[in-house]
């Protein structure tokens, strides 16, 4: 814990300073080629998901104009 006449500054000071040394030195950062495969995987799959949504979507609206036909 922080010494008690440490000043708010000094104690923020501090703070940044720890997490640009863990963000520098103690994480493991991916590689271009792990990156670029990584975003890959991701984008496929927003796609994939974004056709099951549209599909699932289209066959509510067959389904519910089906039941508004019957009704109206």
């Amino acid at each position: 814990m922080a010494k008690s006449n440490d000043n708010f500054l000094t104690r923020s000071g501090k703070y940044i300073k720890a997490c640009f040394d863990e963000l520098r030195y103690k994480v493991t950062w991916p590689t271009a080629k792990e990156l670029s495969n990584s975003a890959v995987i991701v984008l496929v799959a927003s796609i994939i998901l974004s056709l099951f949504i549209f599909l699932v979507d289209q066959a509510f609206e067959f389904i519910m104009s089906g039941i508004y036909k019957l009704v109206i």
